[in-house]
């Protein structure tokens, strides 16, 4: 059982919004704090939320997330990941609240040619990895009650992310051009929410760490690409893009990529009793979801 209510920062971006709703189905108190509501470097406005109840853990999923803007945004980025995640954390200390942070694969520069361990030294690429780095110090530093998850290419049908842009050009465009020599680990939003809430329900006897938490098949952006065109295809018979390889050199990018940001997650799956996460099962999901929102329309006309 919990030790307490939860409060989730974050709560519109398409992670938050899948820990909100699996919470309420599972009858789980939580209460969702927006970025319009708290901006996280407000270090005082928190602490006065968590003065009004009782929390036994601060899940923090509010983050910058534009990757190649970064670049251009840094001061930005770095208030954000870096110093709101200082914020949380010292504000979680001062309250003696327990808190699950999450970060990114891309604090690795993906050339290590094997999947990466918690132990593994970070060394980030562009400003968004430097942020999160940044982000997970602070928290080291300022919260010992904490869990921080890194997680990978996380999608959902909520929000912006690879999934819905590729279906977009895939309707727009006879003709998709996608890398082919960046691998990684996709992660649905909704089963990275049951991890989390899987952890919330442990914390008062966590080993406090970092973990990996994403899904367990490695593939690149060209294979994720053609699977999703795929079951797309399966579920609604629609005939797909024709999806043509590419390097990374000839899709140059503000921010730089890894090439090889796996995650190793068998600590995370011994410590919380978590199985392998099937992101190919949670693809289908997510397509089914967003096919029921398109078959939507609205009645009459203008």
């Amino acid at each position: 059982m919990l030790a307490g209510d939860l409060l989730l920062l974050g709560s519109e971006g398409q992670l938050g919004r899948e820990v909100a709703k699996l919470a309420a189905s599972r009858g789980i108190p939580l209460n969702s704090i927006p970025h319009r509501v708290l901006d996280i470097t407000d270090a005082a406005g928190l602490r006065r939320i968590l003065d009004k109840g009782y929390y036994a853990t601060v899940i923090n999923a509010a983050a910058y997330t534009a990757v190649d803007k970064a670049e251009s945004e840094e001061d930005l980025a770095m208030s954000v990941n870096r110093d709101g995640a200082a914020s949380v954390a010292e504000s979680c200390r001062l309250r003696e609240v327990a808190l699950i942070h999450i970060s990114t694969d891309y604090v690795f520069d993906g050339s290590k040619g094997a999947p990466y361990v918690e132990s593994d030294a970070t060394t980030p690429l562009g400003v968004y990895g430097r942020s999160k780095a940044g982000g997970e110090a602070a928290v080291r530093e300022r919260c010992p009650r904490h869990v921080i998850l890194r997680t990978s290419w996380v999608f959902g049908a909520q929000g912006g992310n690879f999934v819905k842009t590729m279906l977009r050009l895939g309707r727009e465009r006879q003709e998709l051009s996608v890398v082919a020599d960046q691998r990684g680990c996709p992660t649905p939003a909704r089963s990275l929410a049951s991890a989390i809430l899987a952890v919330a329900a442990q914390m008062r006897e966590a080993p406090w760490g970092t973990y990996h938490c994403c899904g367990e098949e490695a593939t690149t952006w060209f294979d994720f690409a053609e699977t999703i065109f795929a079951e797309r295809q399966a579920l609604t018979g629609e005939v797909p893009p024709s999806v043509k390889p590419i390097a990374t050199k000839d899709y140059p990018t503000p921010a730089k990529r890894p090439a090889d940001s796996r995650l190793d997650c068998s600590a995370f799956r011994a410590r919380f009793g978590q199985a392998a996460i099937d992101w190919r099962a949670g693809l289908r999901d997510v397509l089914r979801e967003l096919h029921g929102a398109d078959a939507v329309q609205p009645a009459g006309g203008q």
